[in-house]
């Protein structure tokens, strides 16, 4: 799903600016967040590029409804149309029940038909299961929405710093301000989950006893939420670039900027806190129940720790740079945002977590050696990441001239190129072809896939679900980088092409021959 790029997209920017997702982007997911090499070719707002000699056959008619900021009259649709987005409407519910299923009742495989058991019986008996065991109870629903409530305060009230968004061509160049908050959320979240699990007021592990019924209360509030959006958006005529088709505008959303109390941006909202907060909270819930069960907290789960603190972290420290990403520039607030951010990031990228917290120690655990090649090559790996996703983020700031330097947790070195080596497009944008960018071209894409690819490994190779993001992630980022790719092309042109001699390595510092179709 593209928000899944969008979560993908979200924590490349959010570590330092534009992973998810994705039709979430993952979110994503999403996180996914554009770089700032392709950025500047989102800027025209328009999936559909047309060509010179089109543009000149536009008839007058054509072009004012075009130009109408409610109606795209582009034909382009994404994801098969109406008939494509419905299929992942209610494939991917299905697809996170039987995740689910898998992992608590088939001991982390595949669900298939006992032998000699008809194909509709075994439809039947998976629904069941969904049923006793998944059914959004009322206590579910408390336990979601309250801390849905409280992070919602927490956005509108805890310390944070103001920024602008791009220009809106239809709101006359028009800039939203941002609040953004995520950081102090974040730490302020950890320190009460805490004090809660010690006064045994909420232990943290319910959220694993209770994870049945959790997903499912995601899954209904994420249909729920992108109903009442939908509507809400057409009753008050807030609608921007609406198809005509209903099935398609519903999930690719109605309303583009929607807000509350003039501080609550809910694109902004969803796309750090609910599903990055969680995903770190169900795995503190798995160190915890395992600290009470066998009275120490194993190196794999701990590892678990380590990399979606610093996954969450870097999406709230950076929370003010995502302001200028294409999700909250160009994307609509539809289905497929409001779906991956409430449900699909938090509660399918997590399987890796659920199988630890399913099995004991002895089943998956690594040799220390092993364990402590992880650790370090994560570690090392994220300093790559996180720098290079700063690298690009600082170069484009002070472009603009309005480059912030916040001290938030982790500070570290390399974070800046001075004086880089630039290349000047037709545009009047520069293209960085320095530091981390002047070693390969989407160098943060490969950082990336090896969080993803590490979530699986820690688990071993006893579930394929632990695996889910991986794969899916692989696919999803193959894709998107050969999209960016062909969009900078378009747009920067001789430019592009000269970047691509500086640096002509993809991915990793290996000649880009091993990628003849990109």
């Amino acid at each position: 799903m593209r928000s899944s790029s969008r979560k993908v997209n979200m924590v490349e920017t959010a570590t330092t600016n534009d992973h998810v997702s994705n039709g979430a982007a993952i979110n994503g997911f999403t996180s996914a967040l554009n770089d700032s090499n392709t950025i500047e070719s989102l800027k025209s707002g328009s999936a559909n590029v047309k060509g010179e000699t089109e543009e000149k056959a536009v008839n007058e008619k054509s072009t004012k409804v075009t130009n109408d900021p409610k109606i795209d009259a582009s034909g382009h649709f994404d994801f098969g149309g109406s008939f494509g987005v419905s299929a992942m409407m209610i494939g991917f519910p299905c697809l996170m029940w039987y995740m689910w299923i898998g992992a608590s009742y088939y001991d982390g495989k595949f669900p298939t038909p006992d032998p000699g058991q008809e194909f509709l019986d075994f439809v039947k008996h998976m629904g069941d299961l969904v049923y006793t065991g998944a059914y959004p109870s009322l206590r579910a629903w408390k336990i979601y929405w309250v801390f849905f409530v409280f992070e919602a305060l927490l956005y509108c009230f805890m310390p944070g710093v103001w920024g602008y968004g791009k220009p809106l061509p239809h709101e006359g160049g028009k800039q939203l301000k941002y609040y953004c908050s995520g950081i102090w959320s974040f730490y302020f979240t950890i320190i009460t989950g805490a004090v809660l699990h010690y006064l045994e007021i909420f232990k943290i592990y319910t959220l694993l006893d209770e994870f049945g019924p959790i997903m499912s209360v995601a899954i209904c509030s994420g249909f729920l939420v992108s109903i009442v959006a939908y509507f809400s958006a057409l009753a008050r005529g807030a609608q921007h670039r609406m198809t005509g088709y209903p099935i398609y505008d519903f999930f690719m959303g109605a309303e583009l900027n929607p807000r509350m109390f003039g501080i609550l941006d809910f694109k902004m909202f969803f796309e750090v806190r609910l599903p990055w907060f969680i995903l770190f909270g169900l795995s503190c819930a798995a160190a915890a129940r395992q600290y009470e069960q066998y009275g120490y907290v194993s190196g794999e789960v701990g590892f678990l720790i380590m990399a979606h603190f610093l996954y969450a972290n870097a999406c709230a420290k950076g929370e003010e740079l995502i302001i200028t990403t294409w999700d909250m520039y160009y994307e609509k607030w539809g289905f497929m945002l409001i779906f991956w951010n409430l449900a699909g990031v938090p509660l399918s990228y997590c399987h890796c977590t659920i199988y630890l917290a399913n099995h004991p120690p002895s089943e998956y655990a690594w040799n220390k050696y092993f364990l402590f090649f992880l650790y370090t090559s994560y570690l090392f790996v994220y300093w790559v990441w996180d720098t290079t996703n700063s690298q690009k983020n600082r170069f484009r700031s002070r472009e603009r001239g309005t480059v912030t330097d916040r001290k938030a947790f982790p500070q570290l070195p390399l974070k800046e190129v001075m004086n880089p080596r630039v290349i000047k497009t037709k545009t009047g944008d520069s293209i960085l072809a320095d530091g981390w960018y002047g070693m390969a071209r989407k160098i943060h894409y490969t950082c990336d896939f090896f969080f993803a690819f590490c979530w699986g490994l820690i688990t071993g190779f006893e579930s394929p679900f632990p695996w889910f993001y991986c794969v899916f992630f692989a696919g999803m980022i193959s894709h998107r980088a050969y999209r960016d790719i062909q969009k900078c092309r378009e747009r920067y042109g001789e430019a592009w092409e000269e970047y691509e001699r500086l640096v002509p390595y993809l991915f990793i510092p290996v000649s880009s021959a091993l990628f003849p179709s990109i």
